[in-house]
């Protein structure tokens, strides 16, 4: 027969087998923030350009910085498309 602290024991046991633990960061959501942040950079300064509150130049900088991380998504993107692809053509 089971005890009511068995029952509270094993849900206590489970409960923290069940809780997510911390992951450490990994390259790819390094990588996928600074993404962001560059994206937001330039959202930004095309903002403050149109109010006038941002340089000319930074705008240019801003957005070449972001069409190059554009560029560079999509060719991560396209790698991972053709390398799924590839798995999917394999014999069974």
């Amino acid at each position: 027969m089971i005890s009511a602290s068995n029952a509270v024991s094993a849900y206590l046991r489970a409960t923290q087998a069940a809780t997510p633990q911390p992951q450490a960061e990994t390259g790819f959501s390094q990588a996928a923030q600074s993404f962001e942040k560059l994206m937001a950079a330039a959202d930004t300064d095309a903002v403050g350009a149109m109010s006038g509150t941002t340089e000319t130049h930074q705008l240019v900088q801003s957005l070449s910085e972001a069409e190059l991380a554009l560029d560079t998504a999509v060719a991560i993107r396209d790698k991972v498309v053709e390398a799924y692809q590839e798995i999917l053509r394999m014999p069974a």
